[in-house]
């Protein structure tokens, strides 16, 4: 159930933003730990951190430099996910070292996450964009000392000229490096301080958030274990199972994530599988299942009892849920593949199911911290599509819930009219079902997330990714 350009969940997670300050200064260097962090891997990529810090302040080589600005120039035509057009590079580029590719993905994303500022003082500079472009998301990213090798003075001037520019000094549209069309409909939504702060949040980096699979493993014991191991974990402040751990260490290898006890997952997502709220025994369809990031939880909160049906029409992302499916230690969940949202496969469980998660394909805006590119690639047009598909799917995913039943519609969005219009859409259409407050919701299971009648989580707020849930619970005959 996919369509141009979905959100791809799980991409990278590169170097970050500040909100205040100069831009950049020759003493130091900001961003965050090179390289990709994974999310949930609904429709997403699990890829290991790639950490660049211990090259940062050294000096760069001409050679890496050409390939920064080879790089840019393939990811900044926009022709794919720009994780996806990173990883392929790098496959054609296997002699890159393990730090050298984390320079090049961390410069790539600061440039993707603040293209309207950089774009905007590359004016003022000389030679070709990439070039340009290139030296400033290298002096954001690693201080301007790092690129002496392969500037000029006279560039090394320009950078220092940019470093002094006060971002406050900037057009609001140009500092929150969002395109046009994408401000105007967030304006429209949040006032202009929390715009700036929610524009802030979404180029920041994404923390690392983990899962504990609570058929292996308690959240303390879990927590415990890596605090012995070196790692700075604590409790997510708002779901029951979530860690969240400093810096972006590489968990591929720990034998927590080879054993299933953990599986990472934004806080966000955690909180969308509290509200379906499943039951030992139930049978449930996760509808858009794509990797099974929250198929694996809510199988989880079954305790691998019941049916637990992941739908997905594509063949590849359910193949990304086998290996972590056998890591789970779960035998309660049934992948399957289907041609659309109407499939007769899905037909058949019309009126049986207990519980069914919509987690709708959609713009994928509230994870910019981890896919810049999106705000570039997404249009108008695009996400009118979206809407069309998300209505069809959602009516369609309904019929199969059963009187009593609870039907929960989410996205990873920040526009409304992928979320809450979505919603009012469906609920005047189907009057037998009726909405559940979310919050009511939370609080029943101790959580203290008062967002209102949906859930609506926000970076700046919550610290986690932009989502949106909407709970329908299918009156009974007698109602």
């Amino acid at each position: 159930m996919s369509t141009r350009p979905t959100q791809r969940r799980n991409g990278a997670n590169h170097a970050g933003g500040r909100t205040g300050g100069k831009s950049f200064d020759s003493r130091s260097s900001y961003g965050s730990k090179g390289g990709r962090s994974a999310r949930d891997g609904d429709r997403r990529h699990d890829a290991a951190p790639v950490d660049s810090a211990s090259m940062r302040g050294e000096h760069l080589s001409p050679a890496l430099f050409e390939r920064t600005q080879e790089l840019l120039g393939t990811v900044l035509k926009f022709t794919g996910p720009a994780d996806t057009l990173v990883s392929t590079y790098f496959r054609a580029h296997d002699r890159l070292g393990h730090r050298e590719r984390g320079v090049l993905a961390e410069t790539v994303f600061a440039i993707l996450r603040r293209k309207l500022e950089f774009g905007q003082h590359a004016e003022s500079g000389s030679g070709p964009l990439e070039r340009r472009l290139a030296l400033l998301g290298l002096a954001f990213t690693r201080g301007i000392a790092s690129v002496k090798l392969v500037a000029s003075p006279e560039e090394v001037d320009w950078l220092e000229h940019v470093g002094q520019i006060d971002p406050a000094t900037l057009k609001p549209r140009v500092r929150t490096n969002l395109p046009e069309w994408l401000y105007e409909r967030l304006a429209a939504r949040f006032d202009a301080a929390e715009l700036e702060a929610l524009a802030a949040a979404l180029n920041q980096p994404a923390p690392l958030d983990c899962r504990v699979n609570v058929v292996k493993a308690s959240r303390d014991d879990v927590l415990a274990t890596l605090r012995e191991d070196g790692f700075s974990a604590e409790p997510t402040p708002y779901a029951p199972n979530g860690i969240r751990l400093a810096g972006k260490p590489a968990l591929q290898k720990h034998p927590l994530f080879v054993s299933g006890a953990i599986e990472v997952q934004d806080e966000g997502s955690q909180l969308l599988c509290q509200l379906v709220a499943p039951r030992r025994g139930e049978m449930i369809v996760d509808f858009c299942a794509g990797a099974g990031g929250k198929t694996l939880a809510i199988g989880a909160q079954m305790r691998s009892t019941g049916r637990l049906y992941a739908f997905d029409v594509s063949e590849k992302r359910l193949a990304k849920l086998k290996p972590r499916l056998a890591r789970s230690g779960l035998s309660n969940v049934y992948p399957v593949m289907i041609d659309s949202e109407n499939d007769s496969k899905i037909k058949r469980l019309a009126g049986k199911i207990d519980r069914v998660l919509v987690d709708a394909p959609c713009s994928g805006l509230g994870t910019l911290r981890r896919n810049p590119d999106l705000k570039w690639r997404q249009t108008p047009q695009s996400v009118e599509e979206l809407t069309q598909k998300q209505a069809s799917i959602l009516a369609s995913a309904a019929r199969l819930v059963k009187p009593g039943g609870r039907l929960v519609y989410a996205t990873c969005s920040l526009l409304n009219e992928e979320n809450a219009a979505i919603a009012e859409a469906f609920a005047a259409a189907h009057p037998d079902f009726v909405l559940l407050p979310a919050d009511t919701l939370l609080a029943s299971q101790k959580i203290g997330l008062d967002t209102g009648k949906y859930l609506e989580l926000l970076p700046n707020r919550h610290a986690t990714d932009g989502f949106f849930a909407a709970v329908f619970e299918r009156r009974t005959a007698q109602a």
